[in-house]
């Protein structure tokens, strides 16, 4: 069994996703499989229709427009597209989170399909009990 990290994506700024996904690159070049929980603003990111336009998070503060101009310039992918290159060369699991699901009215059928599957916060600790590394974004 491969040694596992955990993220939990809870924000739906396109850093701390992007975040997501560069850390989650680095787990599977080091042979780490990964497991991501993805709950509230984050969650909307996944629907297939009616995405939130992305936006950075506040810390990005008077560059984020400069920011989001160079990340178009130089091509880099979105976060999304990074998970599902990665899903093809390791081990990438994508849980969307029951009870925001749930709130909003979000079915398995309006996500993206990369993910796996809808669950509850404590299938996910129970997940994550055995990761080397949990992260919270």
């Amino acid at each position: 069994m491969a040694e596992k990290t955990s993220i939990i994506l809870f924000s739906g700024a396109m850093d701390k996703l992007m975040a997501g996904s560069i850390i989650s690159s680095g787990a599977v070049a080091n042979g780490m499989d990964v497991d991501i929980f993805v709950t509230f603003w984050a969650l909307l990111q996944l629907k297939k229709n009616g995405r939130p336009a992305p936006t950075l998070s506040p810390d990005a503060g008077n560059m984020a427009g400069q920011i989001m101009q160079v990340m178009a310039e130089k091509k880099i992918p979105s976060w999304l597209d990074t998970l599902k290159k990665l899903q093809e060369i390791g081990t990438v699991n994508v849980y969307a989170c029951a009870m925001f699901a749930d709130l909003m009215g979000i079915k398995k059928n309006d996500l993206d399909p990369i993910v796996k599957d809808i669950i509850g916060v404590s299938q996910f600790v129970d997940m994550a009990r055995e990761s080397k590394m949990t992260l919270f974004l």
